[in-house]
């Protein structure tokens, strides 16, 4: 007997739904989610997040079998996308306010940051300015040729705009030996999001301790078309704000260019440029709304 069937055995379910990498078991006793265990960090995670006074997420009731967790149900309200976005957002930043300590590192630290940062620009400059070299050549281009053609000096824009912006944060933070952490989610998105009779964050097995920037990160690059990021990151730093350095940085990084590659079928390519460029154009317009003239928040 494999333990997904020991389970049913010990359960007993009148019905299983299987929902992505979930399982929802129905029972007389209760309504359980099962979810394979990739490692122990939930239990650790839920052990902190406790000793912090922070507990919206879903009790854990079993930990102990080495192939699967099983958690309680919670059966969330339904709610519009941006009202579920602010809520979440509140919670993250009580997350954050929860769990924040200022951290000791060495002076390689930021370095290491500024050079990786670095060298991820200094790499995307070179891959577009041949692929600029190569459609200037062509006399026909084809629809995502053009369109690259007609946009991609708002990609060399964004390049500069990192580089000059990763330069001036560097010179201001690298003698700084304190980094402020907090205890991070990582793996932030509305479906990681429930509300019932108060808020739960799910799916916490990459959660861990570094900058909170991160989760906000993840959460703008799985969302940014969908929402209005203004708002929702002006409430975050309204509960928790951020120092115009962890700002600047995590503007830098948004800002980044996705790569955008032109080979494949060529309606499929066409729409993946198209789909990048608006977060081009998209990230550089919330920066220009969150900022002001000397690149700190504009309240």
């Amino acid at each position: 007997m494999n333990n997904l069937e020991a389970i049913r055995d010990k359960y007993k379910p009148y019905r299983l739904t299987k929902k992505k990498n979930i399982t929802i078991l129905e029972s007389t006793s209760g309504t359980y989610v099962v979810k394979e265990k990739n490692n122990d960090n939930i239990k650790k995670a839920y052990n902190y997040l406790i000793s912090r006074n922070f507990d919206y997420f879903p009790e854990l009731k079993e930990a102990n079998r080495s192939d699967y967790n099983i958690f309680e149900y919670i059966d969330g309200v339904s709610m519009p996308r941006e009202q579920k976005a602010i809520d979440m957002i509140d919670l993250v930043a009580l997350l954050h306010n929860k769990t924040t300590y200022f951290k000791e590192i060495t002076e390689d630290k930021y370095k290491e940051i500024y050079e990786n940062l670095e060298n991820n620009i200094n790499y995307e400059l070179n891959y577009y300015d041949n692929m600029y070299n190569m459609l200037i050549e062509e006399v026909y281009p084809s629809p995502s040729h053009y369109l690259m053609l007609r946009n991609i000096y708002k990609i060399f824009e964004a390049l500069d705009y990192c580089k000059n912006e990763l330069d001036e944060w560097y010179a201001k933070i690298k003698e700084d030996l304190k980094i402020r952490v907090s205890f991070i989610h990582n793996n932030l998105e509305l479906d990681h999001f429930i509300k019932n009779n108060k808020p739960y964050l799910v799916s916490w097995e990459k959660s861990k301790i570094d900058t909170p920037i991160l989760d906000l990160l993840t959460f703008y690059q799985k969302e940014y078309m969908n929402l209005n990021f203004e708002v929702i990151l002006k409430r975050y730093m309204h509960n928790y704000p951020l120092s115009n350095e962890e700002l600047k940085l995590f503007f830098i990084v948004i800002s980044i260019p996705p790569i955008i590659n032109l080979e494949g079928e060529e309606r499929h390519v066409t729409q993946e440029a198209r789909k990048r460029l608006d977060y081009i154009f998209k990230t550089e317009n919330l920066v220009k709304a969150l900022t002001n003239d000397e690149g700190t928040l504009d309240k």
